[in-house]
Formats: structure tokens, sequence, C-alpha cells
């Protein structure tokens, strides 16, 4: 007899049917920890005239994790005033799916850089010029 498959604890069924999410990317957010995932930058076209970036954002990545829920926990930052997108954690396969939607520009990896030079002076700020 077969087992009947777990559902995510608190994703409800009907509001995905609702926002016409597919039922596919449900399975990729169950896995999202165990796969890799890591924060990407996703850069898209702004949102509809009146519509809050946040919002837009969420909705965007829902159609990739599976749920609106879903997408919350995922969303780490909302950007819309330099530019528009968001950062949120992502699998591979989500990376990519991501990327393939129309109205994303890109997807890349988020990363810190750190300054640091051999010769810095003091606190890390190097002093050219006159002095």
């Amino acid at each position: 007899m077969a087992e009947e498959p777990q559902k995510l604890a608190g994703v409800a069924e009907e509001p995905q049917k609702q926002a016409g999410v597919a039922e596919e990317p449900q399975k990729q957010t169950e896995v999202a920890e165990e796969a890799g995932a890591a924060v990407h930058i996703v850069y898209l076209e702004p949102p509809p005239e009146g519509e809050v970036a946040e919002d837009y954002h969420v909705r965007t990545l829902a159609t990739v994790v599976g749920s609106e829920e879903a997408a919350k926990e995922a969303l780490v930052y909302s950007y819309s005033h330099a530019a528009s997108g968001f950062s949120a954690k992502l699998t591979p396969k989500q990376v990519e799916d991501m990327s393939n939607k129309p109205g994303v520009y890109q997807v890349v990896p988020s990363r810190t850089l750190h300054l640091h030079s051999p010769t810095s002076g003091v606190g890390g700020i190097r002093h050219f010029g006159a002095v």
C-alpha cells in the first residue's frame, strides 16, 4: 500500500490554485535547504503602476517556490529605489526557472565584498594625495 505524500505544514492547496501557482514548484520548496539553496539577487522590471514592490516581488517569487507563504520565507530583501528586484534563497533549479521568467533581467549570486589592502591606513582607509 503506497503512503500518502506528506504536505508542508501551513501551506494550503486552495490559495495556490487561486493564485495560479503550479503544484510542481511546491516540491522544490520542500528540498530547498537540502539542495544547496543560496541567496541570489533577482533583477526584474518594475512593478505595474500602483503596485507595492514587495507584493510584486513575492508574487513573482511564488511562481518558482510554490506558494506566497514559501516566497515570504525565502525573500531576504526587496529592492525598489536604485533597482527593481529582490534577494531570496533559491535552489539551482529555482534560479534556472526564475531566469527564464518574462520580465526577469538577471539572477546573480549574492556576494559580500570586503575591502582589503596590505598598506591600508587607519581603519582600513588609505590616504592618497598631499597631506
